[in-house]
């Protein structure tokens, strides 16, 4: 028995899936999966088959005609359940028939009153990082690749999308029945699907923009430039392997910016300003469909695999698109989430490697900057030591040579010193803590003008000037507390309180809150319930649990919205809240 992956009960010993029949009825009602799951198998041979599930009933489990012995395992609360089932001689493929839970960790089913219109319901999943297995019973580690197709039988009124081509839509009574397929393979955690009161809208040769009607015509505006930014990432990184590029805008629940679901790019609303100052998070996504989707992390130890790679292939592309200055801006404010995070690791120093070990470790509770941001930061030392030309033919060389693979952390670095040698200190970089002393430091004209602002405010003429980009290095730069004298002034020249960039006002609630200033307080019990994405939540919850004033504040304000927010948001803030009430005992008890 070998278990490479930490979070999965996949034996590599045993057949592999390499591809999913599934059928799949959404009932609204009781907010659960009826589904049947049938898994063609590789290797397949006579003997066990593990899957992972989690909260999955189990109705029945055949090949061919024939029922199969099988049994779940006790749950295990990262890992969920453990399906064995015992494959006979010849049998190439296993039928699963099964139902969800309503509480899947990777669906949420929103009320019509969680949605922008208000007038329908909506179901969306989210699979990564290890929810595939409470919406299908699969080996749900990256390290498997497999293509699937889809039948999805939803209400007639709604629409349904997924990760794949749609090849049918008809209707059978009070259901609409769409087709779906996916020929190139892909890990579970790419697996997706949305249903909702939809409509959508062409914006590029290879690109809809879909969401709820009222928010249509601003996403169609918003994301307009999703063409050029593909061609600017196949001029960088090489042909685009997936056929379309669709965009779903969801709900304000959403938990994350964006989900690189191939053929289909999840987004949050967030990201609708009206002046497209937020759209690099799109190039992002866009960049994942290289960096992860073609060549991926072999398990969440080595997560920045697919991030530090794709923040980097982000910063390429925006810089073609909006110049370096800009890109420099976007990755000061990226520098400080990830000094903010280094210091909420400080009691564990372990999860600040870029090599992790999560063995028993909830990976959306150990979520950080990390990944993201000390993963580009490394790969910008070997590009800024070997020289940016070199670097990005290693790029593009890497990409060809591991398409459609999974890679471990220590494979990409030996690949890069059989190729890049003499760059950087690798070891230190891949199992050290923290930052290395000589991380790269992050310079632009902008960004000096910026900080020679310093913790003072910004004369009129000069804050008129600056971009979004640069109001959120300003606000990054900030260094809380600071006086109420100073946050007053800023808050009634400049509105930040009232801001319409979220990215703007979530930086500046984050160091108003950390400063006292209570103007800030109701500003920030407002948003958390009006948004789920985490970027948001993580920061400002974790700034009202740590003031005494307000921790009562906190604690109120998530079982107000808890129950609105994605099951993984839920299980995220409820670990920092106890994190948080910890630390408080600790303190009172000193």
């Amino acid at each position: 028995m070998a278990l490479p992956d930490p979070h999965s009960h996949r034996d590599d010993t045993q057949p592999t899936v390499e591809h999913l029949s599934w059928d799949v009825r959404a009932d609204f009602d009781s907010r659960v999966l009826d589904a049947v799951a049938e898994l063609r198998l590789a290797g397949a041979r006579p003997g066990p088959l593990d899957l992972d599930t989690r909260d999955l009933e189990i109705t029945s489990v055949t090949a061919g005609d024939a029922e199969l012995a099988w049994e779940l395992g006790a749950p295990d609360p990262v890992m969920g359940s453990r399906l064995r089932i015992e494959l006979p001689e010849g049998a190439g493929t296993v039928r699963i028939a099964y139902r969800t839970s309503p509480g899947s960790t990777a669906l949420q089913w929103c009320l019509p009153e969680q949605t922008a219109d208000g007038t329908h319901p909506f179901l969306y999943s989210q699979c990564q990082t290890i929810h595939a297995r409470s919406m299908v019973p699969i080996q749900d580690t990256p390290a498997v690749r497999f293509s699937y197709e889809a039948t999805l039988r939803v209400p007639a009124e709604l629409t349904a999308l997924m990760s794949a081509t749609t090849t049918s839509v008809s209707t059978s009574g009070d259901e609409g029945v769409y087709g779906f397929r996916q020929d190139q393979t892909m890990p579970s955690y790419l697996l997706a699907l949305a249903v909702g009161r939809l409509d959508g809208k062409e914006i590029g040769p290879r690109s809809i923009v879909w969401a709820e009607p009222s928010v249509l015509e601003a996403a169609a505006w918003e994301f307009a430039e999703v063409e050029e930014m593909v061609t600017t990432a196949e001029d960088i990184l090489g042909p685009y392997a997936w056929g379309r590029v669709d965009l779903l805008v969801l709900p304000p629940s959403y938990p994350y910016g964006g989900m690189e679901n191939p053929q289909l790019i999840f987004l949050t609303p967030t990201l609708i300003t009206g002046d497209r100052s937020l759209v690099a998070l799109l190039a992002h996504e866009i960049a994942h469909a290289w960096t992860g989707n073609l060549v991926t992390a072999a398990s969440l130890d080595h997560f920045w695999v697919n991030e530090g790679f794709t923040i980097y292939a982000e910063r390429e592309i925006t810089s073609r698109m909006v110049g370096r200055d800009l890109t420099e801006l976007q990755a000061a404010v990226g520098r400080s989430d990830l000094e903010k995070d280094l210091h909420y690791l400080a009691d564990r120093p372990e999860l600040t490697c870029l090599r992790l070990r999560l063995n028993g470790v909830d990976p959306d509770v150990a979520s950080s900057y990390v990944a993201l941001e000390k993963g580009y930061l490394f790969l910008r030392a070997i590009a800024e030591s070997v020289g940016a030309d070199r670097f990005r033919r290693f790029l593009r060389d890497y990409l060809d040579t591991f398409r459609f693979r999974a890679l471990t952390g220590e494979d990409v670095v030996a690949y890069a010193r059989a190729e890049l040698s003499e760059a950087v200190d690798y070891d230190e970089w891949l199992f050290g803590t923290g930052l290395p002393d000589d991380a790269p430091t992050i310079v632009s004209p902008l960004l000096d003008a910026v900080r020679a602002v310093g913790q003072t405010v910004p004369d009129e003429e000069t804050a008129g000037r600056w971009s979004a980009d640069e109001w959120q290095a300003y606000l990054a730069g900030l260094r809380a507390p600071l006086p109420a004298e100073l946050m007053e002034e800023l808050d009634a020249r400049f509105g930040l309180t009232t801001s319409a960039n979220q990215e703007i006002l979530r930086l500046w609630l984050l160091v108003a809150l950390r400063s006292g200033y209570r103007p800030a307080v109701p500003a920030t019990i407002d948003l958390l319930g009006r948004v789920g994405r985490l970027k948001f939540l993580k920061p400002l919850y974790d700034a009202l649990a740590d003031d005494p004033e307000t921790r009562e504040l906190a604690e109120e304000c998530f079982a107000r919205n808890g129950g609105r927010y994605h099951p993984i948001a839920t299980t995220v803030i409820t670990a920092r809240l106890a994190k948080a009430a910890q630390a408080a005992q600790g303190e009172q008890s000193a």
